[in-house]
């Protein structure tokens, strides 16, 4: 079995091109004041070859449709992922990671049918969004 990879910090991996996702991405930033995490678009290289140091979840690599949060060398997919950066964040939005005590059966419905709908609801990019220099060391190089 291959080793997990070593990240310190927990990384958002998100659909680049998606304007929700992008939209979280940023609002993520503007909240971690202390810059605990990490983003990389799904769409990267970098990603591509991150992910596949996760036996089992290349497929991964093709699915847009679910932000991923890496954390002490874990894969946690879809509202897991998305409750579980609100540990990092500042109060009221900390209290969200409460939600977890929801069954993830239900969680995961609702977050399927918002991703299903999202570029019919919120718009897509042409690609990637491009960080200013400020932002640009919150990515993964």
């Amino acid at each position: 079995m291959s080793e997990k990879p070593n990240i310190n910090m927990p990384v958002i991996l998100f659909d680049g091109v998606c304007n929700l996702c992008n939209g979280f991405v940023n609002f993520v930033i503007k909240i971690d004041k202390k810059a605990k995490i990490k983003f990389l678009p799904l769409q990267s290289p970098k990603a591509k070859s991150l992910l596949n140091k996760f036996p089992g979840n290349e497929i991964l690599i093709y699915d847009l449709s679910t932000v991923i949060l890496i954390e002490n060398g874990n894969l946690y997919f879809k509202s897991d992922a998305v409750l579980r950066c609100a540990s990092y964040l500042l109060f009221p939005w900390k209290a969200f990671k409460f939600f977890r005590f929801v069954p993830v059966r239900f969680r995961n419905v609702i977050y399927n049918f918002i991703a299903k709908n999202r570029y019919a609801w919120f718009g897509k990019k042409a690609h990637c969004m491009v960080p200013s220099p400020e932002i640009q060391k919150r990515f993964i190089d």
